[in-house]
């Protein structure tokens, strides 16, 4: 994807941009594929990626559920949020990214949909790379672990 196309896409107003186009043509090949289960598709994010997710879960609903990590909301999430597949994020709370996981909670909560978003304390942003200098090994684990079940759960 251009890089230039792909940073407009995050800015974006509209989750049926550039970048979900490329991403739907992604998840129709992965479906064709023997070894994957169409009824059962998931994502996961970190950061940019996070932010995919969620726009191709509000434009594609072959997604059941997905897992942005430490991502912003695109701005027509809360008007479309009802249709959204449940969702377990995990947001850093030294991170900018702590007030959209707080906002996304909460509609996903008025919207009654599955979710676990988790705001972990003394956390900053990429909290999950263990190559680099912000990894929390106790946040990492446990947020890998709810991802996992509430995949289990939901897919």
């Amino acid at each position: 994807m251009c890089i230039v196309q792909t940073i407009r896409a995050v800015f974006s107003s509209s989750t049926d941009n550039y970048s979900t186009r490329h991403l739907r043509n992604a998840l129709t090949y992965l479906s064709q594929q023997p070894y994957a289960d169409a009824d059962r598709l998931g994502a996961i994010g970190f950061c940019m990626g996070g932010n995919f997710a969620l726009a191709l879960a509000q434009e594609d609903k072959r997604l059941k559920t997905i897992a942005p990590f430490y991502s912003i909301t695109h701005k027509p999430l809360k008007k479309k949020v009802s249709g959204l597949c449940p969702v377990v994020g995990s947001f850093p709370e030294n991170d900018y990214t702590a007030k959209q996981g707080r906002q996304l909670a909460r509609a996903l909560a008025q919207a009654e949909i599955p979710h676990d978003i988790k705001i972990y304390p003394g956390a900053g942003h990429s909290f999950m790379n263990d190559s680099g200098p912000s990894f929390r090994p106790e946040a990492a684990a446990d947020a890998w672990q709810r991802t996992l079940a509430f995949f289990e759960t939901h897919l």
